[in-house]
């Protein structure tokens, strides 16, 4: 897995913001979160070695998994980041967002129906922010979309928002205060992608698990293992 985060900070916007992890990782080394700034790594993806062949190759890259590529604060910065991603037309570029609703003001001049290496993850938690964001996102020239609701914090219906959408990844929270995350609502979301033939995949359980009306307090360190066992990620049918 490669990873480019050319700026780092956020800022809590959404429900599911609540037990950040950034946040509780940046408090205890008193970090400020909310201070957004470049990183060493800003031009990671051009960056070449002697021979003028690229350091990071051809792959899969998970881009802003510490912040939030459309944030506000980055406006200046991302035309250069778009540049680079334009450049990098072999490796394929995926960004989760909080901030969805920003979307078509931070796209490039030749955006046009959407670049090809590009995959926008729009993150929702609640059928209150499922509604409002996927509203947005299914309109959206976006070649590549997905939903990830993680972390899920109650039954959401995403039938009517799943058209053209490529994978729904669920999970649950991981902290000591964390939300419970029912079992039952992740079979939920399952079923529908089931029904609309769209890629599934459970991530993790929740730090306090329900199944069959019974709560478990799992470790951190067996939240995506367990999740695994339970083996009920589906696969698109063609």
């Amino acid at each position: 897995m490669a990873m480019w985060n050319p700026w780092r900070g956020c800022k809590k916007c959404s429900d599911g913001c609540l037990h950040c992890y950034i946040h509780k990782g940046d408090i205890k080394r008193n970090i400020n979160t909310n201070n957004i700034v470049k990183t060493k790594d800003f031009y990671k993806p051009i960056e070449k070695l002697k021979n003028g062949s690229y350091k990071m190759k051809s792959q899969i890259i998970y881009l802003c998994f510490s912040t939030d590529f459309l944030i506000e604060e980055a406006d200046m910065w991302r035309g250069e980041c778009w540049s680079m991603i334009r450049e990098r037309s072999d490796c394929t570029f995926l960004f989760l967002t909080k901030r969805i609703e920003r979307f078509m003001d931070c796209i490039p001049d030749d955006w046009g129906d959407g670049y090809d290496n590009v995959v926008v993850c729009c993150t929702i938690e609640n059928q209150h922010n499922a509604d409002r964001k996927l509203s947005v996102f299914q309109s959206l020239p976006i070649k590549h979309k997905c939903i990830t609701a993680q972390p899920l914090l109650e039954k959401i219906n995403l039938i009517k928002y799943l058209e053209d959408i490529e994978l729904v990844v669920v999970g649950g929270e991981s902290d000591y205060y964390a939300r419970p995350l029912d079992y039952a609502w992740v079979l939920d979301i399952r079923e529908q992608c089931v029904q609309k033939n769209v890629n599934f995949e459970f991530r993790q359980c929740g730090t306090h698990f329900i199944k069959d009306g019974k709560q478990y307090k799992l470790q951190v360190s067996d939240l995506c293992r367990q999740a695994k066992l339970a083996n009920i990620d589906y696969k698109k049918q063609y």
